[in-house]
């Protein structure tokens, strides 16, 4: 993308039509990046609202960066470095009850995590195209997560691996299980207590979740969300609007499935007596 725009609405019936606040950061704005703005994230803090954006710097290697906010819509100033230590694409904020806030990111192939086998630091070119390490008994890899501090702007501490475990064998998922590991589009949720990762599976196109009581993991799989929808791939989020939740994603059935033109949809969904998400209201 070249710049964000916000949308709002005051209900989430489909005969409101959404207000468009227009531009609110373009890639002008950010004197780190030389192209290609990805899907951001945002957050409130202490009364700041913080856009979370990837993109690519100057030697073409993605980072995440951070602009601030006084209002949801903007407009919003970027910070003028990324991130020191970040990495990669797909940015999910979340601040917890006792204010502390995270950022989870990463996503494979062309979000380029692939390339950081050998460290946090080290970013290995040769391992740039479409591909992972994979093989028998190769564990997937994990997304990425580490602590904000309290302005929003640094990572508090070092970035960690996030744990995806199989329920069945408490080990890792496997890296050729293309159907439970995590490529892209981290996002993080919290009901009673319980912390809810949910991602996209990228080339088999589900959106799954995965649980624990830290937000930081070991994450436990817990199943799916959203079967495959029209385009390659899909992106969302999961909020709690109005005492509903509620499942943001895209699909390109408007654009006919041309996979970079995306829309915006939204479905309600449901947690059951365990916790678990189901698609369908429990009776």
């Amino acid at each position: 993308m070249a710049d964000y725009h916000v949308f709002s609405t005051s209900s989430l019936d489909p005969a409101e039509t959404p207000t468009d606040h227009g531009v609110v950061l373009k890639t002008e704005d950010v004197p780190w990046v030389s192209k290609q703005l990805w899907a951001p994230d945002a957050a409130f803090k202490d009364g700041k609202y913080y856009l979370f954006f990837p993109a690519r710097d100057k030697q073409g290697i993605f980072r995440i960066g951070v602009a601030v906010g006084d209002r949801p819509y903007g407009p919003f100033q970027a910070e003028p470095e990324p991130i020191k230590g970040s990495y990669s694409i797909d940015p999910a904020s979340y601040v917890d009850d006792d204010g502390q806030a995270y950022l989870y990111f990463g996503g494979l192939w062309g979000g380029q995590l692939q390339c950081y086998q050998k460290g946090n630091d080290l970013f290995d070119p040769a391992w740039s195209g479409p591909k992972e390490p994979s093989g028998e008994g190769v564990y997937a890899m994990g997304p990425r997560a580490a602590k904000l501090t309290d302005d929003m702007k640094e990572f508090a501490a070092d970035v960690q691996e996030i744990q995806i475990l199989d329920p069945d064998t408490q080990k890792p998922i496997l890296a050729d299980d293309h159907d439970r590991r995590f490529f892209e589009a981290a996002w993080v949720h919290k009901r009673n207590g319980t912390y809810y990762f949910s991602y996209s599976t990228g080339d088999t196109h589900y959106l799954c979740y995965a649980t624990s009581d830290n937000p930081l993991g070991p994450f436990t799989y817990g199943g799916r969300i959203l079967e495959p929808v029209l385009g390659w791939t899909t992106h969302h989020s999961i909020v709690e609007f109005q005492g509903r939740w509620w499942l943001f994603h895209h699909d390109c059935e408007l654009s006919g499935g041309v996979d970079h033109l995306r829309s915006v949809k939204v479905k309600e969904i449901f947690h059951d007596k365990d916790g678990k998400i189901v698609t369908e209201k429990p009776e």
